[in-house]
């Protein structure tokens, strides 16, 4: 789909956000003054007409890695990070509420009292009407990951292109922090992305963009512009495609 002025190349984009992205200084808890900056960046997208939903982590409340290196079973641990999620998307939905953008969260792990059921068609319903869907639970199993759970999401709304929001401007072969001659990907095939090991997302992720042809685009969602630059098809980040 080739975008013209004005008019964004994506439709319908799935967004994955890391739970850090909401906390303050340390790296933990929810800060309010995150949540509302980042529902002004989703905000400037939902603008230009594009159908936004959302898959955040956990990683700002609780991590299972940390929780199963003493000792703790690994599905309890890992239903303590769905359950995790569903915090941040709440924090999230109330900063895009006050915004003035309709949010509905939604769950796979059934809370009726705070969140929808995650049902598929129903997310869809709410994008069609403009609103924004922030999908939380992980994918209601243990042993996944967020970023599993936005791939498989991503697939089931038909989004048509996955953006993972990070801190960096995209993929790099070796750590921009660390070495200040790496170099930027603009654009990748998922063969290369594999055959140079470079950690897009976790591997189950990873293969089920790959096996369903869905575009990754990994930019830095702190910097001013590039979400709205991604959608318009612009070359921000780094597009990993087949």
């Amino acid at each position: 789909m080739e975008s013209s002025q004005g008019v964004p190349r994506y439709k319908r984009i799935l967004l994955k956000l890391s739970g850090e992205a909401l906390s303050g200084a340390g790296g933990t808890g929810i800060d309010p003054d995150q949540a509302a900056f980042m529902a002004r960046r989703l905000k400037a997208v939902h603008a230009l007409g594009v159908q936004v939903g959302i898959v955040i982590g956990a990683g700002n409340l609780w991590r299972g890695k940390i929780g199963v290196e003493r000792g703790m079973d690994q599905s309890t641990a890992d239903y303590m990070g769905m359950i995790a999620t569903v915090m941040n998307a709440l924090a999230l939905r109330d900063a895009l509420e006050r915004e003035g953008i309709t949010t509905r969260v939604q769950t796979a792990i059934e809370m009726n009292k705070v969140a929808e059921p995650y049902i598929r068609l129903r997310a869809i319903r709410h994008l069609e009407k403009n609103r924004v869907v922030i999908i939380s639970g992980g994918t209601g199993n243990p042993y996944f990951t967020t970023d599993t759970a936005a791939a498989l999401r991503a697939m089931e709304i038909g989004a048509e292109l996955l953006i993972k929001a990070t801190k960096v401007d995209g993929i790099y072969d070796s750590d921009p922090k660390k070495n200040p001659q790496a170099r930027r990907y603009d654009k990748l095939t998922y063969q290369e992305a594999l055959a140079k090991r470079l950690e897009v997302m976790d591997m189950t992720a990873f293969t089920l963009c790959m096996d369903n042809k869905l575009p990754i685009l990994v930019l830095n969602f702190w910097q001013e512009g590039m979400l709205e630059a991604a959608v318009m098809g612009e070359s921000v980040g780094t597009l990993v495609t087949a």
